[in-house]
């Protein structure tokens, strides 16, 4: 596998703005070097670390797009804003359709009238319970990658939440999950996240472009194929998602990510 060396450029992105098409200039399998110490890595094609990983994502994705799994439709975009005024339905011609799903832990919201962590409700809902234990296993599978082949970042992240309890881990070093279908994020940080940690992503898709993981500081945008898996520390640098287009009928991406809430720790 090759070595990426990361080495920061000048920008002007700043948090919050949407982010642009860029074609993908990573690819390949590949590790992503920083400062002398290897941060995270890129494969395209899980199954050749994991076929149970293949299988699980299968599941998970096949279980996510139907009606089992509670979700939440995100409305930011204008045009499908614009739909839902004109006909009721969140479904455009000049958009696609946006959702997400938040399993596992749910950091403390008080502005929220919130004040206390907890389980995401979707593990109350019988119908989502082959979804859960499908995602459980995925990460299981991917902890187990990341031990494979950067076993430094994988003792890291298992010391770092030697005192965060079992019942608020996703797998044995995350705390959350979330899926999101077709949603291009605007450029942002995970500051929830713990510090000198990684986030996992995995990708599922089928006749669509784009959906690309943009890191401005590097000049870098993942390509996340179809069952690629990107290991990252997200708390690290700012990073958007490009356009999501589909390019044939029931055309998509959708990004399976497992993260590690601060929050969490010590509580």
């Amino acid at each position: 596998m090759k070595t990426i060396k990361l080495k920061q450029v000048e920008h002007n992105i700043k948090i919050g703005k949407d982010c642009p098409y860029y074609e993908p200039n990573i690819k390949e399998d590949c590790l992503l070097e920083l400062d002398g110490e290897i941060v995270g890595f890129y494969i395209k094609d899980v199954s050749k670390y994991s076929e149970r990983l293949n299988l699980l994502l299968a599941v998970a994705d096949k279980e996510f797009r139907g009606d089992n799994v509670p979700k939440s439709v995100m409305t930011r975009s204008d045009a499908i804003m614009e739909s839902y005024k004109k006909t009721g339905d969140y479904k455009s011609d000049d958009s696609v359709q946006q959702y997400s799903t938040i399993i596992g832990s749910v950091a403390p919201r008080p502005h929220m009238r919130r004040p206390y962590p907890n389980i995401s409700a979707v593990h109350r809902d019988k119908k989502a319970q082959t979804f859960i234990k499908a995602m459980w296993g995925a990460c299981l599978e991917a902890e187990q990658i990341i031990k494979e082949i950067t076993p430094k970042i994988y003792e890291r992240q298992q010391e770092l939440f030697a005192d965060v309890k079992d019942e608020w881990k996703f797998g044995t070093m995350y705390t959350s999950s979330i899926s999101n279908f077709n949603i291009s994020a605007p450029f942002h940080r995970d500051t929830g996240n713990l510090t000198e940690t990684v986030n996992i992503i995995l990708t599922k898709r089928n006749n669509a472009n784009g959906g690309c993981l943009n890191v401005p500081d590097y000049n870098l945008t993942f390509e996340q194929a179809d069952n690629s898996m990107l290991v990252y520390p997200a708390w690290r640098n700012v990073h958007g998602v490009t356009p999501i287009k589909p390019i044939a009928e029931n055309g998509y991406r959708n990004s399976l990510i497992f993260y590690p809430l601060k929050a969490f720790k010590g509580i």
